[in-house]
């Protein structure tokens, strides 16, 4: 008798583990006639086999250049899925930035929408609209996209970037633009990347360091006052981190003691410091302890505490804090008085979240349909997107929208 989850096989043989059985590390596999007594241990370690269920990736929203990965560039105002294959992670472009990926189940890496800057990967600068695979890997493990650039991990820590070079935005030493993944460096330790709008770059290592290279102007960089651009990474500051989102030019991370901290431009109160002054390196967003947290490239930066209230502050204007209001706010405002919230996210002048119920809620513009309600009409309050409790995932971005939902 065996049983197949995401990492292997159990089966009633000798009790073994061997392998990790993280799927992002190449899975594991274990075997054994199993008591209670080792099922709950093992169900505490996190190693006990989970059923696998499909994920489905659905985009929505403004599509002039493919990004929504259907075939066309027409706008969609409802989630639509997109083919049948599954997938465990999507990644999309802020503001301008209409180039879309996503890492399926297999492994295999997959992008599709605008090219110019070869930041599809697939060594040509044409657009497409359907999704196409990058190379015939299938060791891939996190991908993020910019405006122009995209960058990525492999199961294997190391690091890769392609797309648009200026500014020494893929870290590969030049400031030359490439098509095609190119490895950066040689280091096996990396563990999240965040490509920024503005040709900034940052990622973390697995013992939270974090790492930013490319352009430095309006102090995004992070690294203090006369910072200049860099085409390899170099460490930022010495503190441990658990998050890092890079907007446009001001960007937003989290550190493994749940404080919040933020840096670059500060217009329009994006950093929530109070003011609109901008800061070359990482400044604390008062006392509290924070979950999750997200930065668009135009002034808006959404964020959840680990008591599960959500907060947003930037840019007002469309309604874009969830305030239901179009003020603008310089300091951190609470959205609401629930406490259910799980996954912020933030657009060009919209922004959403997942709850823990699995749905999926969204406010602010929505020109192109990109709050998924099957219309145009802006709203200033958080909004149900359909009536699913499904959603894994979802993440706001540019004027579209894209998440995962389970089969």
């Amino acid at each position: 008798m065996s049983g197949k989850w995401p990492g292997g096989v159990i089966s009633k043989t000798a009790p073994t583990v061997t392998g990790p059985t993280d799927p992002s590390l190449g899975g594991g596999e274990a075997s054994g006639i199993w008591t209670m007594d080792q099922v709950a241990d093992y169900e505490k370690q996190g190693i006990w086999p989970k059923p696998v269920v499909p994920q489905y990736f659905w985009t929505w929203g403004q599509n002039d250049y493919g990004q929504l990965g259907n075939g066309n560039a027409i706008d969609t105002s409802s989630p639509v899925q997109l083919g049948t294959d599954a997938w465990t992670l999507t990644a999309a472009g802020t503001y301008q930035g209409k180039a879309m990926g996503g890492i399926k189940s297999d492994g295999t890496l997959w992008m599709w929408g605008r090219n110019n800057k070869g930041q599809l990967g697939v060594g040509n600068t044409t657009d497409v609209s359907s999704p196409v695979q990058v190379g015939a890997l299938t060791d891939w493990a996190k991908v993020s996209t910019s405006d122009d650039t995209t960058l990525a991990i492999k199961t294997d820590g190391t690091l890769w970037a392609w797309g648009d070079g200026a500014s020494g935005a893929l870290g590969d030493g030049t400031a030359v633009s490439k098509s095609s993944p190119v490895q950066i460096g040689a280091l096996t330790t990396w563990a999240e990347v965040s490509a920024g709008a503005t040709a900034a770059s940052f990622a973390l290592k697995t013992d939270g360091t974090l790492w930013n290279w490319g352009s430095a102007s309006l102090g995004k960089s992070g690294r203090g006052p006369g910072a200049s651009n860099v085409s390899s990474p170099v460490q930022v500051g010495s503190a441990y981190w658990s998050e890092i989102c890079a907007g446009g030019n001001s960007n937003v991370g989290i550190q493994t003691d749940n404080t919040l901290w933020v840096w670059g431009q500060g217009a329009d109160g994006v950093l929530g410091t109070g003011n609109t002054s901008n800061q070359s390196a990482p400044v604390q967003i008062g006392a509290a302890v924070w979950s999750k947290a997200q930065a668009c490239m135009v002034s808006i930066m959404v964020a959840t505490r680990t008591d599960g209230t959500l907060w947003t502050w930037g840019r007002g204007n469309f309604g874009g804090l969830g305030l239901g209001n179009t003020t603008y706010y310089s300091s951190p405002k609470q959205v609401g008085a629930l406490t259910d919230w799980d996954q912020p996210s933030a657009g060009l002048n919209y922004g959403g979240c997942l709850k823990t119920d699995g749905t999926i809620w969204a406010w602010g513009y929505n020109g192109n349909g990109n709050l998924g309600q099957g219309d145009t009409t802006w709203r200033s309050s958080p909004i149900q997107v359909g009536a699913l409790t499904t959603w894994k995932s979802f993440y706001a971005n540019s004027r579209f929208g894209r998440g995962l939902k389970l089969s």
